[in-house]
């Protein structure tokens, strides 16, 4: 508790109990009030660079594995820049392609954050030890002291190098996993746009109105010209006779 909290407290129940009968029971002595002012004190917060350089710590791992992807001094401009990248080379289809997409690009964004992270946290230490003895503002010994920081606070600095590889690791594994949905999607387009084709031809065949929507395909009609666009003739050919065998078989 800190020493407001605990003075608003003390004076809380010093008006209660200026109220009660039993008042002389119940008032803390002037000795224990600053008995507990000074044990208060050691509630403030941490004064040692060991201990400020955990506190950054903690800001540290919340910007990498927070549900906030921006932190409040980042620009929204590169992100949403970056986000258009990856969309544009991805191209995904779908609430969940564009899902894995947008975690691809935070992943992104939290692993180019590491470097500075680490930067900070480094130079935030430096500065507490130059403050507690100048010695350490040698650029003679600059080496040794960037050696002996990262020794004494080698769990801060592993903290970095585990959440870089946890979001690699993360990152790899949405990536296959968009790649996967992706190619079940094309297959399916490809095959759908086959159907679409042996309708086509067949109705060509016969002399007979085609209308793509009312064959309940989902495509555009820029996306069947263009595949119609890629068929050899031996290929529709195939396709001719696929349907026409389909045809015959229903008929019997």
């Amino acid at each position: 508790m800190s020493e407001s909290s605990y003075r608003r407290a003390v004076e809380q129940q010093a008006a209660q109990s200026a109220n009660s009968e039993s008042s002389e029971s119940s008032k803390l002595s002037d000795a224990q009030l600053a008995a507990n002012r000074a044990n208060a004190q050691h509630s403030t917060g941490p004064t040692s660079a060991e201990g400020k350089a955990a506190v950054c710590l903690n800001a540290i791992k919340t910007g990498l594995t927070g549900r906030t992807v921006l932190l409040p001094s980042e620009d929204a401009a590169p992100y949403q820049a970056l986000l258009r990248e990856y969309e544009k080379l991805l191209q995904p289809v779908g609430v969940e392609e564009r899902a894995l997409v947008q975690s691809l690009v935070d992943c992104r964004w939290r692993l180019d954050r590491i470097p500075g992270l680490e930067m900070a946290l480094f130079v935030l230490i430096r500065n507490e030890w130059i403050a507690r003895d100048p010695k350490y503002n040698n650029p003679v010994t600059a080496i040794l002291t960037e050696m002996e920081i990262r020794r004494q606070h080698e769990k801060e600095f592993r903290n970095l190098q585990i959440q870089e590889a946890r979001l690699a690791r993360r990152r790899e594994k949405e990536m296959a996993e968009l790649l996967r949905l992706q190619k079940e999607r094309k297959a399916r387009e490809a095959e759908a746009l086959a159907q679409a084709a042996q309708a086509y031809l067949l109705a060509t065949h016969r002399n007979q109105p085609f209308d793509l929507a009312a064959f309940g395909f989902e495509f555009s009609t820029q996306q069947f010209q263009a595949y119609l666009a890629t068929l050899t003739p031996a290929r529709k050919q195939d396709l001719l006779q696929q349907a026409l065998k389909g045809e015959d078989q229903q008929a019997a």
